[in-house]
């Protein structure tokens, strides 16, 4: 069960659209994509070439960096990567053997990839592969510290589809998590033996996206906003992680 908020309903309950006009005056529904999107846009150049890594179908409009680089790629599983309309290029392919060559991306993007994989490792070794050095890996997944990864990793798929579903997603756009690379000491600890570096790590927490069922269950995760944003050492417990890593000038021949 991730923190992502792809393709969200507008709630149609009177109470809950209340709630946001009254406590989330201007927050759209992909805020957190909003902010992935700030952060990459302060490394891309226009003569870059950019990887979104789990690009699927397009359902983020934040993911759209056609204009801002010079060739935008993307590698999904998912045949359907084929018809997103972010990209210049889509190949159908997995992290663990990304079909590109070596030292050939300025920036690699993964929007709420990598609590879905089994094998971090293997990815993070790709992504060092086919990034240039001195080139950016960002990466937008939820908080293992959150109350939605510690839910999700005591209760089955069938629970995380249905609480997806009720949110207005589609439950085929509801993949298993695994949250093996999601903390700032783990992506340190995965990336850091193949020369990449982690420079930046954040955590946010703004309207609470899976709680906006129902009205009861709306004002706990607004109670629960305000604390990890005001409290000392919140900071730990928002929802959102976004984190960027570099490669290191000697990195191309430790992913070799």
């Amino acid at each position: 069960m991730s923190s992502s908020t792809v393709a969200p309903r507008r709630p149609s309950r009177p109470l809950v659209a209340w709630l946001d006009r009254k406590l989330y005056p201007g927050v759209v529904s992909r805020w957190d994509d909003e902010r992935l999107r700030a952060a990459v846009l302060t490394r891309l150049e226009p003569h870059h070439r950019l990887l979104d890594l789990g690009a699927g179908a397009g359902l983020v409009p934040q993911m759209n960096f056609r204009g801002h680089a010079a060739q935008v790629c993307g590698v999904d599983p998912d045949p359907r990567v084929a018809t997103n309309p972010h990209l210049d290029e889509a190949r159908v392919g997995v992290g663990e053997s990304i079909p590109y060559p070596d030292a050939h991306f300025d920036v690699v993007v993964a929007d709420n990839v990598l609590e879905h994989l089994d094998a971090p490792e293997r990815v993070f070794a790709e992504v060092a592969r086919v990034l240039k050095p001195g080139g950016s890996f960002f990466a937008k997944t939820p908080n293992a510290w959150h109350y939605v990864p510690t839910i999700a990793r005591c209760t089955p798929h069938a629970f995380h589809r249905f609480i997806c579903q009720l949110r207005g997603r589609a439950g085929a756009d509801t993949f298993p998590t695994r949250y093996r690379a999601n903390t700032p000491q783990a992506l340190a600890a995965i990336g850091g033996p193949l020369g990449l570096e982690l420079v930046a790590s954040s955590t946010h927490e703004e309207r609470p996206e899976y709680l906006r069922i129902w009205a009861p269950t709306y004002v706990v995760g607004w109670m629960y906003e305000r604390a990890v944003n005001t409290l000392p050492g919140g900071a730990k417990w928002r929802s959102v992680l976004i984190a960027e890593l570099r490669k290191r000038a000697e990195a191309q021949r430790l992913a070799a």
